[in-house]
């Protein structure tokens, strides 16, 4: 457990309130903004799926849908390169200097980015796989590009996968406790769910050439499953923070992070991995 000295020395300043330490404003706006998208997407392919969707040589076909995921790849890609060069250009340069209160607040914002992950990962991995499965059992393919697929691989996938990536970064960045060492429970939550989308290249080879059968216990379909088993690492990192968030609860309700903030760079940091 990390120790704080609190020999008298200068008022330090006073610490946020509450309400400006635990704020909700982005997070709300982040959640209302996943859905209020995946709802116009939903709307899209309501109408453009059966009538412009059905036949990939067509020129409808090119144009609502291959123009679409050639601009989801481009607009992904570039999204994840300049997010992850936001965070790591702003990273915080001195996590030995950072007060209790602070680093309390980031650990909040970490459960944030936790919970938009999840709520980016309902969406494609529950409900537009879901409907992927719904759409296969109805409509023969031609394509291994077909509207349902465009929506569930190539757009929601990659979606909670850059989410995902950039909280990990973003922890790995700014709060100590992740700063000191890799956190395996972190690296499965992430990079399980993140490799389905590299298992999208089995399944859609297997579809084509071994089990054309689209049922959910399919062989070809357990590794979405055992990847997405990865997401109970969630429980892991929730282990790791906890301890900590306590300790600094109580060095901020005891009031001793007012003494401690001027020797703020003898705050020794978590060592080890985790």
């Amino acid at each position: 457990m990390a120790q704080y000295r609190t020999e008298a020395a200068a008022p330090a300043k006073r610490a946020e309130s509450a309400e400006q330490m635990f704020g909700w404003g982005v997070f709300w706006k982040c959640m209302i903004a996943i859905s209020l998208f995946y709802i116009c997407i939903r709307i899209y392919q309501q109408y453009f799926s059966w009538s412009k969707g059905l036949d990939f040589f067509s020129e409808d076909f090119r144009i609502y849908w291959w123009n679409m995921l050639i601009g989801e790849l481009i607009i992904e890609g570039a999204v994840l390169v300049f997010t992850l060069g936001y965070i790591w250009k702003t990273r915080d340069r001195n996590l030995d200097k950072i007060t209790p209160e602070e680093e309390l607040r980031r650990f909040w914002g970490l459960g944030q980015w936790i919970v938009t992950f999840a709520w980016a990962v309902y969406w494609g991995a529950s409900f537009f796989t879901e409907q992927d499965g719904t759409w296969h059992q109805t409509v023969i393919r031609d394509t291994d590009f077909t509207p349902s697929h465009i929506i569930e691989f190539y757009l929601s996938y990659p979606i909670y996968i850059i989410i995902g990536i950039n909280a990990y970064m973003w922890a790995r960045t700014r709060i100590p406790l992740f700063a000191a060492g890799h956190s395996l429970p972190f690296m499965l939550t992430v990079g399980g769910p993140a490799m389905i989308f590299v298992n999208v290249a089995l399944n859609e080879w297997g579809h084509t050439f071994w089990i054309m059968e689209e049922l959910f216990v399919a062989p070809l379909h357990w590794g979405f499953v055992t990847l997405g088993w990865c997401l109970f690492g969630v429980y892991g990192v929730a282990a790791a923070m906890c301890p900590r968030i306590h300790e600094l609860i109580k060095i901020t309700s005891d009031g001793k992070a007012a003494q401690w903030a001027p020797n703020a760079g003898k705050l020794p940091l978590p060592v080890g991995k985790w």
